[in-house]
């Protein structure tokens, strides 16, 4: 036994001086970001980089609003601050606002009391929860791989009821796997599964808008190839739904075009990933295809801007001409050389005609420089419009007075 045990020893002194002596292994580089994929060899020492969000909400004496410009008659103003990465909102029947954060992970409440606004945290440490909609007393939140409901959240604000899963099923991919939600003129709770990488063939489930009944049944795909849409509206009189499309980057500085789309019926294909802004073929993808096979877009709305809100104005503040038109909040580019985007435009349909597409408010963008990024519009009952700046994690009101 003792002559094993030594010998044991001597061999495994053997090995080890062996493993020390022996040449190391190259390290393995880690893998690129996903946001590099799909970039040309020609461009691999480029500095273009999606835009840090800053590690905090900006103070309010921080925030410019007196930058943004609006049209005669209107005013902004700063109406809630502090809320970190403030993104899509929503309101309660007893006037609460809703606001999620796609970056910290939370949900909050704004009660507005006499022209004061509190700031509550309803909900924490979620996975990516872009998207929430409210209807009958219930707040729905949509994270990346399931949607969940506080039952009677606006009674319980200051003790949140638990998180109760409505369907918990989707795909966990998080490139483009957060989401818009909203309830459609059916009832349905209406969501997009983006693609799950800059440019690719993702698999069926993926590079969608979907929806399904409130209680999680009834599940399907209403509208195909469409890339990245985290944000959509129904018209108020045709109930057609419009939804704002992010194309692919490193294609270059003005191509492809971002979209704003329409769906009047289900089943419709937008291209993805095999023909760009109704009339450019991928280079790679696109062989063998025609980009006439596919849904062409509404509106060609600029390379790079990031379209997100999109929503129709039916209040009666605004001046008349303003009745349906749509509000684009465009949270603004990185995959460009020179910044575009950061603005709210606005589209008025046209039948027969091509929209007409001009800015509504602008001013975060200074030269190249940004402060704010506004990414979602919700209508006041007043008429009023308040914009979401993920960037400042702010809220504006923009009010019109003749």
């Amino acid at each position: 036994m003792w002559r094993i045990t030594l010998t044991s020893l001597a061999m495994a002194l053997v090995v080890g001086l062996g493993l020390a002596l022996a040449p190391l292994a190259p390290a393995q580089q880690a893998p690129p970001p996903t946001w590099k994929q799909g970039q040309p060899s020609s461009m691999a020492d480029s500095t273009l980089a999606p835009i840090a969000q800053p590690p905090a909400p900006a103070a309010p004496g921080e925030i410019p609003v007196g930058k943004i410009k609006v049209p005669a008659g209107f005013k902004v103003s700063l109406w809630a601050s502090g809320i970190n990465n403030a993104r899509m909102m929503t309101w309660g029947e007893k006037g609460t606002l809703f606001v999620s954060s796609r970056v910290a992970g939370n949900v909050y409440a704004v009660i507005d009391s006499g022209g004061q606004r509190t700031v509550k945290t309803i909900a924490k440490g979620l996975n990516l929860p872009n998207g929430v909609a409210f209807k009958d007393g219930t707040l729905y939140i949509a994270e990346v791989s399931r949607i969940t409901k506080m039952v009677g959240i606006e009674g319980k604000l200051d003790s949140p009821p638990a998180l109760e899963v409505v369907y918990d099923i989707l795909p966990r991919d998080l490139p483009h796997g957060w989401k818009y939600l909203a309830f459609g003129p059916d009832g349905k709770l209406y969501f997009n599964i983006g693609a799950p990488c800059n440019i690719c063939i993702p698999p069926d489930t993926h590079a969608n808008i979907s929806r399904v009944n409130p209680d999680g049944t009834g599940f399907e795909y209403f509208a195909r190839g469409v890339r990245n849409s985290v944000g959509f509206d129904w018209h108020p009189v045709t109930k057609e739904l419009y939804f704002a499309t992010h194309g692919r980057d490193w294609l270059g500085d003005d191509v492809p075009s971002d979209r704003l789309d329409v769906a009047p019926m289900k089943g419709l294909h937008f291209g993805f990933p095999y023909c760009h802004q109704g009339d450019i073929l991928d280079p790679e993808f696109g062989k063998g295809h025609a980009c006439g096979e596919f849904a062409a877009p509404l509106l060609k709305t600029g390379a790079h801007v990031a379209g997100n809100g999109v929503q129709f104005y039916t209040g009666s503040m605004f001046p008349a001409e303003y009745k349906n038109r749509i509000f684009l909040a465009q949270r603004g580019s990185w995959n460009r050389s020179q910044k575009v985007g950061f603005r709210v435009m606005m589209v008025t349909l046209r039948p027969g005609d091509v929209p007409k597409y001009e800015v509504f408010a602008e001013g975060w963008l200074q030269g190249q420089d940004i402060w704010g990024r506004p990414v979602y519009t919700q209508e006041m009952k007043d008429g009023s419009l308040l914009v979401s700046d993920d960037y400042a994690g702010a809220i504006y009101r923009i009010a019109y007075q003749p």
